[in-house]
């Protein structure tokens, strides 16, 4: 079973699902509703424990309610909780997602407050296979990649904006979305910005651009991976569960093509159920899956 250490948000999402999503000052009723975990991280950790593999997540929580419903979550999906801090006085992160008739989805995330910054609790991680963060740390983030350099094992980062530099060098694979792309330079086209930014980086790099598809770099140059076609139910934590994918399949042995078409898989099934990543699959489905769309 391959290990991953998995650092940044963890949160809790308070999912409802609407016809449209609301776009004045008034009151709007759910058709349904769900409070399920998420943060960047944390799904990507759920992801990487239903598909097979063992995650432990390093993350910044506070000593409240909110902290104990994550806590208890992350534990039963089997992700490992040694490396969460919980401070006194901070408050935990949360998150209104509203989900439209669609599938597109609407978020407003608190951040959190009062939460650590020193990072020398870090250095107690157990060695991994790979190594994947998220950027809304970046010193926990930092202090992560160099630990992936330190034992020789990938180091991915989620490239979400905003995207301090110092990750940039840092990570051996950087996983843009395509917003987090154009917050790094003046192209539209996610073709020609991945060829512009990975000039200025040291190692491999894609950009996620949902039912587009992903575009990676490889020696000849921008190759293409076309997603799979899916009825988009709940788009939430879709791009999570991706990055858990990739990551996972990198610390298997997988190269980077075989990695991005496994993730392309797990993100569409869940792309096929509400509720966050509750619906992410787990291996036996990304098998299933696979094995139709040869």
């Amino acid at each position: 079973m391959a290990s991953l250490l998995v650092l940044g948000m963890a949160v809790v999402d308070f999912v409802f699902a609407v016809d449209t999503l609301p776009d004045r000052p008034q009151k709007y009723r759910a058709d349904r509703a769900d409070i399920v975990g998420g943060g960047p991280a944390a799904s990507a950790a759920v992801a990487i424990s239903r598909l097979g593999g063992h995650a432990a997540l390093a993350a910044r929580l506070g000593r409240d309610a909110l902290a104990d419903l994550i806590l208890a979550d992350l534990k039963a999906e089997g992700v490992s909780t040694d490396l969460v801090h919980r401070g006194p006085g901070g408050q935990s992160s949360f998150s209104s997602v509203y989900v439209d008739a669609g599938g597109e989805r609407q978020i407003v995330n608190f951040r959190g407050a009062g939460l650590i910054e020193e990072t020398g609790w870090l250095r107690d991680a157990t060695p991994a296979d790979a190594v994947l963060v998220d950027p809304r740390w970046p010193g926990g983030a930092e202090v992560a990649l160099d630990l992936a350099h330190d034992w020789g094992v990938p180091g991915i980062l989620d490239g979400e904006a905003p995207i301090a530099q110092a990750l940039l060098q840092k990570a051996s694979h950087v996983a843009f979305s395509r917003t987090g792309l154009q917050s790094l330079t003046d192209l539209t086209d996610p073709a020609q910005a991945l060829a512009d930014m990975a000039r200025r980086l040291p190692g491999w790099a894609c950009v996620t651009d949902g039912a587009g598809g992903v575009y990676h770099t490889e020696a000849s140059g921008i190759a293409h991976t076309a997603a799979f076609q899916v009825d988009a139910r709940d788009t939430t934590g879709a791009g999570d569960v991706w990055h858990g994918a990739f990551a996972l399949a990198l610390a298997e042995g997988q190269d980077e093509a075989s990695a991005i078409r496994f993730a392309n898989a797990a993100a569409a099934i869940k792309c096929t159920r509400f509720g966050g990543r509750s619906g992410c699959p787990d291996r036996a489905a990304v098998s299933a899956f696979l094995k139709e769309r040869p």
